[in-house]
């Protein structure tokens, strides 16, 4: 191979390194952070760009879709003072991408351990009982936290869905008691209301033959 040769093979990686550098296509429903010389210069949207070879460089990608990752499991204290453990799953989707690369260094981590707060925030405030009863004012209430602060992250959170209440088996089988006694006492109250609405019956009944039979006389 001559010399000139070896001056056409190196032109033409020349050539495709930077056509490499220079030709960006963005995927649909994705977006690029583009900077120059370190500084932010512009964001890509879906389709082919240009870039400045050696000048400009993609340094940071985010997806529009709507993104979804679980909460894990974390311990909280009721206001009845009981221990539950509780995980969940958290959706969310990038509103600005300049926002969610230099706001906040990593919003998936910071969304989840918000979420992990603010739910043992809302566990403290309610009863055991209604911890199993009320998943959906859980759900909205770390919602409604999460979205408040991520909008400085340009996140939006659309929600969050509790997974699974896990009680220690004391507190599984004194709840199984508890309800066992409250169903038997509306038994019996059912049961009492009966025989009361029967005597009462009974006794209109002969009542009202006593004066039949008196107006007869």
């Amino acid at each position: 191979m001559n010399e000139f040769s070896i001056l056409i093979l190196i032109t033409v990686i020349l050539i495709v390194i930077v056509l490499f550098n220079t030709a960006k296509v963005v995927p649909q429903r994705q977006e690029y952070i583009v900077e120059r010389l370190g500084k932010f210069s512009r964001t890509l949207s879906a389709g082919l760009h240009l870039l400045v070879p050696f000048l400009d460089v993609v340094r940071y990608k985010r997806t529009l879709k709507e993104e979804v990752f679980e909460v894990s499991k974390q311990n909280c204290i009721t206001k009845d003072n009981v221990a539950l453990g509780i995980d969940g799953v958290l959706y969310l989707q990038v509103m600005d991408s300049k926002l969610s690369c230099y706001g906040i260094d990593d919003y998936r981590l910071a969304a989840q351990n918000l979420a992990q707060t603010s739910l043992r925030s809302v566990i403290g405030k309610m009863d055991l009982d209604k911890t199993f009863e009320e998943r959906e004012t859980l759900n909205q209430a770390v919602v409604a936290a999460v979205d408040e602060a991520a909008q400085n992250w340009g996140i939006k959170v659309l929600r969050y869905e509790v997974k699974d209440i896990e009680v220690s088996p004391d507190i599984m089988n004194a709840m199984e008691k508890q309800m066992t006694a409250e169903r038997d006492k509306r038994a019996a109250i059912a049961q009492s209301e009966g025989e009361r609405q029967s005597k009462i019956n009974l006794a209109e009944g002969e009542k009202e033959q006593s004066i039949l039979t008196s107006e007869g006389q």
